[in-house]
């Protein structure tokens, strides 16, 4: 399944981060609280974003933040440097603000 956001297509939102197809990419960490609505926990780039969510060390402050249902998301870039992947993350950063940042 997939759904647009920000002008990018993602694949998810998945409730296991085993579920995202490997490869290159901008990941969005989601909370589905229990009152309902979504939450951007988290947004990272990666040459693999399953591999780089399956085995993030910001996982324990995704845990912290939401009180519901993680998901996660990712759009895929082949073909796109870091730098290009980066500038994605830092919009989708500037938008939302999520509250586990970069480290």
């Amino acid at each position: 399944m997939s759904f647009e956001r920000w002008g990018y297509t993602f694949e998810g939102a998945f409730s296991r981060p085993e579920s995202l197809p490997p490869g290159q990419g901008v990941y969005v960490i989601w909370c589905e609280p229990e009152q309902g609505g979504w939450l951007v926990l988290d947004v990272g780039e990666s040459e693999d974003a399953r591999e780089r969510v399956m085995h993030h060390e910001r996982a324990g402050c995704w845990r912290r933040n939401c009180r519901g249902t993680i998901y996660y998301s990712a759009t895929y870039t082949p073909g796109f440097t870091e730098e290009q992947r980066r500038a994605i993350e830092q919009r989708i950063r500037n938008l939302k603000n999520p509250p586990c940042g970069e480290e």
